[in-house]
C-alpha cells in the first residue's frame, strides 16, 4: 500500500520535470489552466488568479503561495 501512494505522487514530479525542461531547453513558454490553485502555483513560475474572466491577481508564484489572499479566496484562510 505504501508503495502505490508512492507511486501515486511521482506523476506530478515528471511533470514537473518535463515542463521545466522545455522551458529551460527549449525557451518555450507554456500556458496551462488549474483548477487546483496549489499544484498550479508549485509547478508554474508565474501565476495569475481570474474570477469571471478577469485577473484579480498575479505575480510571481511562490509570493502567491504565501498570499493570505489566495488562501482566503481559494482555502478558506487554511496555510498551503
Amino acid at each position: 500500500m505504501r508503495q502505490e501512494l508512492c507511486d501515486g505522487l511521482r506523476p506530478l514530479d515528471r511533470i514537473r520535470d518535463i515542463l521545466r525542461r522545455i522551458r529551460d531547453e527549449q525557451g518555450i513558454t507554456i500556458v496551462f489552466i488549474e483548477q487546483n490553485v496549489e499544484l498550479a502555483l508549485r509547478l508554474a513560475d508565474r501565476g495569475y488568479i481570474l474570477e469571471s474572466g478577469r485577473t484579480i491577481l498575479s505575480g510571481p508564484s511562490a509570493e502567491l503561495l504565501q498570499s493570505a489572499e489566495v488562501r482566503r479566496i481559494f482555502l478558506g484562510d487554511v496555510a498551503l
